[in-house]
This record gives C-alpha cells, structure tokens and sequence, in this order.
C-alpha cells in the first residue's frame, strides 16, 4: 500500500525558508518519479518540482526555478523540497505525488499523471 507522510509546512516571512518533507513506504521512492505540487485557495493544483527516477535529473515550474529545490534521500525514502526565498505568492497547500506508471517528467510536473498524493501540508508566507 502507497502511503506519504508530509511535514516541514508552517507560517514564515517573505524572504524565509522552508523544507518539506514526504517520507514514502509500500514502494521504492528511488524507483519512480515523484513530484511537488501545490493548490492556493480557489485555485488550481499545479506542479512545481519533479525528480526522475531512471537518471536524478530535476525540473521546476518557471515559478520554483532558482528557489526551490527537489531532492530526495533513499536511505530514509524520503523526497524534500527545499524553499528558499519565499513569496507570498507561494502561500499554498503543498503535496508530494507518484505516478502509477512511468513517468519522465521534464518542466513542471503535470497533476494528471500523478496517481498517489500526501495528505498535503500548508504554507504560509506572510509578514
């Protein structure tokens, strides 16, 4: 059974950081592509950073670039996402995601490839 567990979300000022966490079990984090997504109030769920599992290589929504940063550590089956000069544009429900098949994400990930989700986890930037 897929399961995520999400923490690091919280209230921070412009300008701050923060780390998301999402600890996987019932399957091999480091054998599938797993993206970060997230749902502002009213709006749509949109992608923000995906790591591929055949080759490591990361990419970002125009938005995250140079800020974020998607990472992930297979001993602990764990994927971050790292949050550097945060906007309150980014005030968001963040959640983690796995495809149910392959996926090669490159640009920001697509929501509708993405089959299983965290429960999600709020951050709020804000002075």
């Amino acid at each position: 059974q897929v399961q995520f567990v999400q923490s690091g979300g919280g209230l921070v000022q412009p300008g701050g950081s923060l780390r998301l966490s999402c600890a996987a079990s019932g399957f091999r984090l480091d054998a599938v592509t797993m993206g970060w997504f997230r749902q502002a109030p009213g709006g749509e769920r949109e992608g923000v950073a995906c790591i591929n599992s055949v080759d490591s290589t990361t990419s970002y929504s125009d938005s995250a670039k140079g800020r974020f940063t998607i990472s992930r550590d297979n001993a602990k089956n764990t994927v971050y996402l790292q949050m550097n000069g945060l906007k309150p544009e980014d005030t968001a429900v963040y959640y983690c995601a796995a495809p149910m098949d392959y996926t090669y994400c490159s640009g920001a990930p697509r929501p509708y490839e993405f089959t299983y989700w965290g429960q999600g986890t709020q951050v709020t930037v804000s002075s």
